[in-house]
């Protein structure tokens, strides 16, 4: 229960905090687009926590924790937020005052790639039991190199990549979509930090490494 009521306040918490940097620069409600991304990123996030709280609580546990211990991956987290904070806030104050609208064709073929990039998430998230939003080694980890991580080293932040890109093009924003660009180099950054981490302290990574090349995109890096 307690797991449950903490899963819920999270939920709740986020669901408003996005609606406010969204519909607030906005100036209305009216606003199609943003109900558009906030009914595509929170539906499927709810049962997603539900099916998570059913089948693997321990899961949902280490996915609502997000302390960084290390001072790297705290700062690489706050600039995360950050982003999200100015893109969302700059894709509300573009549609108030028209700044660089794109056609709303574009909103819905990026809200089909956001999909199936959580359909992709979804997969990594049942691949890796031990996924968790922080970097740290679990009792018992071992190394998973099927599936998805038979392709790329870090399948979840590849689909995180096409998750995010895909949110300013959803609110119809360009300028919102260049700040969500940073998102790149910030990803980067963390999971080179992970795999000098998971190569020190999770037995077999170094050789998990060695059996898959490549980190994000195959046959590119």
């Amino acid at each position: 229960m307690k797991l449950l009521a903490q899963a819920i306040a999270k939920f709740f918490l986020g669901l408003v905090l996005v609606g406010m940097l969204i519909f607030l620069p906005a100036g209305t409600l009216h606003y199609s687009r943003g109900w558009l991304l906030m009914g595509i990123l929170f539906i499927p996030m709810f049962g997603a926590g539900l099916v998570m709280m059913k089948k693997n609580p321990h899961l949902l546990k280490s996915r609502l924790n997000a302390k960084e211990k290390a001072r790297e991956q705290s700062v690489v987290v706050k600039l995360s937020g950050l982003m999200f904070i100015a893109g969302f806030i700059c894709a509300g104050l573009d549609y108030r005052y028209g700044w660089s609208q794109l056609p709303f064709a574009v909103s819905r073929i990026a809200t089909v790639i956001f999909l199936l990039s959580y359909l992709a998430y979804a997969e990594v998230l049942r691949e890796n039991t031990y996924l968790s939003r922080t970097i740290e080694v679990q009792e018992n980890q071992t190394v998973v190199d099927s599936g998805l991580y038979g392709i790329v080293r870090h399948p979840m932040y590849a689909v995180t990549v096409f998750l995010f890109l895909s949110m300013p093009l959803v609110l119809g924003s360009l300028i919102a979509f260049f700040i969500f660009l940073l998102y790149i180099p910030i990803i980067v950054k963390r999971l080179l930090h992970e795999e000098k981490f998971l190569s020190k302290e999770l037995d077999g990574y170094e050789t998990y490494m060695k059996k898959v090349k490549y980190r994000l995109i195959p046959f590119v890096w």
